[in-house]
């Protein structure tokens, strides 16, 4: 049992550590997710859920720090016992949140490991149940974990440093951009080929007759049979880029889009949009506009007609633009407003507002 314990004690570890980290890394779309969780409760327990969205990126940070302290507490064995009930709480919450998401199909996916692992809502509710038996082997048998492995002093410097590392690492990805970006339009990916399929896709198809279920690769002509369902035989090969569309008054304007080169100003709102900046973007705005390059400049925006062009007049932005769904640009970049820049729909490069590139910088990414 001594060795069962402290395989345990450390994949519970680990996990939460790994689990912490990878929410840090993106800690915008971890705030995205608990925004739609507020949304999903809000509209089932009560319009009070609806006061934390403000605080959610700040809930992202301190919930993914908080994970990462305890995985580090834990194999320090550092207050021990403390820690396993704290752990125990977090994994509560956690829990609760996958069985409903699960169990009502409110939201399809949980977030547990970002965008990095995508996990279905009962995968997702069943990593947690592991988690708890492993919690439940580690607490049931402490005595197997007697040895400190920080003490005192020691300890409580361990665990500060532990705390700023965390906290520093989801600060930093908040005013720039993720450290690794997991999403489809990362830079190297081509958005016109992700919003096809690679291969043919392959379907089956489940139909029904008295009772009986059968399963056909080809639709059958017998009238008697009743369509049941279709599954794809192989989902990996569908397209990873279903909803992009840009468009404006005239029509779609997606083609276009990924012709050329477009240095492609994303602004996801205009309420909370950081306008500070703008004095800058409209410097680099004037100069792409001479580059040998040909670079053309445009901007995306998911607010209404009204709202964007106050918006433009009062922070003096002049260039085309055109409308995404408000997900869409969520996904394209984690920055209101940010940059990004495509070759003949190939992301070259992406810029927070913090980090606004040169025109020089950005020729040479082309």
């Amino acid at each position: 049992m001594r060795q069962i314990t402290r395989i345990c004690w450390l994949l519970l570890g680990v996990l939460f550590i790994f689990s912490g980290l990878i929410k840090l890394n993106d800690p915008v779309g971890t705030a995205l997710k608990l925004e739609e969780y507020f949304e999903v409760f809000a509209q089932d327990f009560g319009r009070f859920f609806l006061s934390f969205k403000p605080h959610a990126r700040t809930l992202s940070l301190v919930l993914s720090s908080l994970e990462v302290i305890l995985g580090v507490a834990l194999l320090l064995r550092w207050h021990l016992r403390k820690t396993l009930w704290t752990l125990l709480v977090l994994l509560v919450f956690f829990t609760f949140l996958t069985f409903y998401s699960a169990a009502f199909n409110k939201v399809t996916d949980c977030g547990c490991f970002g965008d990095f692992i995508k996990l279905t809502p009962w995968t997702s509710f069943s990593k947690d149940l592991f988690l708890l038996l492993l919690w439940a082997v580690v607490f049931f048998n402490q005595k197997h974990l007697r040895r400190v492995f920080a003490k005192g002093t020691p300890g409580v410097i361990y665990i500060t440093v532990a705390a700023a590392v965390s906290v520093g690492i989801g600060v930093y990805a908040l005013g720039h951009l993720p450290y690794f970006d997991f999403l489809p339009y990362k830079v190297g990916n081509d958005i016109g080929k992700l919003m096809k399929p690679s291969a043919a896709l392959r379907y089956k198809y489940i139909m029904e007759r008295g009772g009986q279920t059968q399963e056909f690769t080809d639709y059958p002509t017998d009238t008697t049979w009743k369509f049941k369902q279709m599954v794809t035989l192989n989902p990996e090969a569908a397209p990873k880029i279903t909803d992009f569309r840009v468009w404006n008054d005239e029509g779609d304007f997606t083609p276009q889009l990924l012709q050329g080169n477009k240095l492609v100003l994303v602004i996801q709102n205009t309420d909370h949009a950081d306008r500070d900046r703008f004095t800058t973007i409209n410097q680099l705005v004037q100069s792409v506009d001479s580059s040998r390059k040909k670079i053309d400049f445009l901007v995306v925006t998911s607010s209404s007609p009204a709202e964007f062009d106050a918006f433009r007049h009062e922070v003096n932005l002049a260039a085309p633009f055109y409308y995404a769904d408000a997900t869409v640009l969520k996904s394209m970049i984690r920055s209101n407003p940010g940059f990004v820049l495509l070759k003949d729909g190939v992301v070259k490069g992406k810029f927070h507002y913090h980090d606004i590139p040169s025109r020089a910088k950005v020729e040479e990414l082309l």
